[in-house]
């Protein structure tokens, strides 16, 4: 009996130290959410079919290789002003030189920003700048924005 009142004292006592910020429950660095639209009309949504993705330098992103989406969330390089990706649309008829292929190069500038405690730190992207190549990708919109501080909702619609 003193045992079970001993450890119910232990266990009120250690939830009780803890304060409402000591656990984060707010999301931390935003990521850039692109959202595909048909260039001939522009108010319908159109998946990518067979797209891959990868930065410059890097391996294509695992969870953008040779799949169909109409929308994708991508992170941006913190400790950079300018994240530039690559993005292919691999061809139906699988050969190779049949491929589509478009970079887009994003430009910011990174400002870390005090969440809380528990939290720390977060990055978010003010004056960003968004440019294409001129590849499969026909125009976006906005080619500017303000700042990338949240998730809700696509950032960029692009029109291929």
């Amino acid at each position: 009996m003193k045992k079970t009142i001993l450890f119910l004292f232990l266990l009120t006592l250690a939830f009780s130290a803890c304060e409402k910020d000591d656990i984060c429950l707010l999301p931390n660095t935003p990521n850039l959410i692109l959202r595909f639209y048909d260039s001939t009309d522009l108010t319908e949504v159109k998946s990518v079919d067979r797209l891959s993705i990868w930065a410059d330098g890097k391996d294509t992103i695992s969870n953008y290789k040779s799949v169909t989406l109409d929308s994708i969330v991508i992170p941006l390089n913190v400790n950079a002003t300018e994240t530039v990706y690559h993005f292919k649309m691999n061809s139906t008829s699988g050969n190779v030189a049949d491929n589509k292929y478009n970079k887009i190069t994003i430009t910011y500038t990174p400002e870390d920003v005090y969440v809380s405690r528990s939290c720390g730190y977060k990055t978010i992207f003010n004056d960003v700048s968004i440019t294409s190549d001129n590849g499969w990708v026909h125009s976006f919109t906005p080619s500017t924005l303000t700042t990338i501080d949240h998730e809700t909702a696509a950032h960029v619609q692009i029109f291929h």
